[in-house]
């Protein structure tokens, strides 16, 4: 039998050939991997959805292409904690409702300086309901007519406490723009490459800015290339047209582990938390017979060794790995109980019942997964049955209609999941339909806590709640994986939303 993670199929085979076909510009330049001096980088692409507004990035090429142009006052490190970028320093004073932030000497792509005005001018575009920015939630709390502007510091005045605010600072869909920007057709940024061209749904390049404040980049320009196809993206990498290939599944980090000389992987471990998703707001798993049957029925070590070919950890229904800040690592480890799972199926009554497992081809780990919990749940007595959704709408259906879905996540600060994701007022990412006011509660006290070991407490509660009561099981966390060509220097393995991660800042091509 043929390794699977290496098959190809004919049809797959010829989507590939089609896709790096259909990117003349790549073949046109020729050169080594990365395009000689030119960095190209190759991302799923997200068609007419694409912008180069930094407050919506919707998809991961937006979020990397603003990294490349603007930047944001903190960072995200590997442990999701905060780091200074623009910022020098962000203190609060007693109460944590003032929070002083100095701002570095540096200056836009135009050569003006950063000033403080651009920063309250940021902050009130975000929370502007006009602008439906993907991070007005965090700095709901931000009193714009109090909050000032003395030389380079800026003075940020809170309507409550909030001792998380250097982590709000650094989320994605943060960047910092410049005072009275309305129009990004041609953004002016302080990031480390200046705007040339962008096409919706087609490439976009950037320009070195020889005036950076971490340094100068290495490569002259920097190119990404939308290839939406992954087997297409390799082997782009593979052939020399690009120097970076961008979120690679388990089967096509072992490709290129099998290619050495041609292109290095990159993998950051316990990166993304692979979720079964069970609706709690309605039968049948709004019984907690059920929930728990499932959650002990499941085989969570063949999940990890077929479906994420022994690359990931087995999950814990907690989010993220044990080196997170405020992650719970006391918590004992679920387990598999085929018989306990048994009983309780028996006692609710619900012996071959029908469940439907909704999925999506838009990650090729969710069908695999949605297969292998179909046979583990019939062990346990019940009839489940997957049902792969289209792609494009597969989300917004999932959050709306069904019982059970698959979904992941990619890493994030624990207090930033709770306060976007898991509050009562935090619909657009509810797959579970799970609601608390004692998580609204313990929430708000953690981030009102001074004390860390304090808001570590409280934010544990939460988790330990979520983890029994919501229905979000996590059954692997998966590594995250990216290609880049040989020769290519300068990129690190990185998790998702770190600072590190899709930065090109320092990369050079060979």
């Amino acid at each position: 039998m043929k390794d699977p993670a290496v098959q190809i199929s004919r049809r797959r085979f010829l989507g590939t050939a089609a896709a790096l076909a259909a990117i003349p510009a790549l073949a046109a330049c020729g050169g080594s991997a990365g395009g000689g001096e030119r960095l190209r980088v190759a991302f799923p692409g997200g068609g007419s959805r694409e912008s180069l507004d930094p407050h919506l990035a919707p998809q991961f090429v937006d979020q990397a292409r603003a990294k490349a142009c603007f930047d944001t006052l903190t960072g995200w490190t590997q442990e999701m904690t905060a780091e200074m970028r623009l910022a020098e320093a962000v203190e609060p004073d007693p109460t944590g409702t003032r929070w002083r932030i100095r701002l570095r000497g540096t200056t836009w792509h135009d050569g003006s300086p950063l000033t403080g005005e651009d920063v309250l001018y940021t902050l009130r575009r975000i929370t502007d309901g006009a602008t439906t920015a993907s991070a007005a939630s965090l700095f709901a709390r931000v009193d714009h007519t109090a909050s000032s502007v003395t030389g380079r510091d800026v003075e940020i005045v809170l309507t409550a406490p909030d001792f998380a605010f250097p982590l709000w600072l650094g989320a994605p869909g943060t960047e910092i723009v410049k005072a009275g920007t309305t129009d990004f057709t041609a953004p002016v940024g302080t990031g480390p490459f200046r705007y040339v061209s962008f096409t919706p749904g087609g490439a976009a390049v950037y320009a070195r800015n020889d005036a950076y404040w971490d340094g100068a980049p290495p490569s002259p320009e920097l190119e990404f290339v939308p290839i939406d196809d992954e087997q297409a993206r390799l082997g782009a990498l593979l052939s020399g047209q690009v120097g970076y290939a961008h979120d690679l599944r388990p089967a096509g980090a072992r490709q290129i582990e099998q290619q050495a000389g041609r292109a290095t992987l990159l993998s950051a471990p316990q990166s993304t938390s692979q979720f079964l998703n069970l609706r709690v707001d309605r039968a049948p798993f709004s019984d907690p017979r059920l929930l728990e049957a499932v959650r002990i029925g499941i085989d969570r070590e063949a999940l990890v060794r077929i479906v994420l070919l022994g690359t990931g950890q087995v999950g814990n229904d907690l989010f993220g790995g044990p080196d997170l800040q405020y992650y719970p690592t006391a918590i004992p480890q679920v387990t598999r109980d085929v018989e306990r799972a048994r009983a309780l199926v028996r006692e609710a009554g619900a012996q071959d019942l029908a469940v439907e497992l909704q999925t999506s081809a838009s990650d090729p780990n969710f069908v695999p997964a949605a297969t292998l919990v179909a046979e583990q749940l019939a062990e346990i007595g019940l009839r489940a049955t997957p049902r792969t959704l289209d792609a494009p709408t597969y989300f917004a259906t999932v959050r709306e209609t069904g019982v059970a879905s698959f979904t992941r996540t990619g890493s994030l600060p624990i207090p930033d999941l709770v306060g976007r994701r898991r509050l009562t007022t935090s619909r657009n990412s509810n797959y579970t339909g799970y609601v608390s006011p004692e998580i609204d509660r313990l929430f708000a006290a953690a981030v009102a806590e001074p004390d860390e070991a304090a808001r570590g407490a409280n934010l544990e509660r939460v988790q330990t709640l979520l983890r029994d009561r919501s229905g979000a099981l996590v059954w692997a966390t998966s590594n995250w994986n990216v290609g880049v060509a040989a020769g290519t220097t300068g990129i690190e393995a990185a998790r998702p939303n770190s600072h590190l991660w899709a930065r090109f800042d320092k990369a050079a091509t060979p």
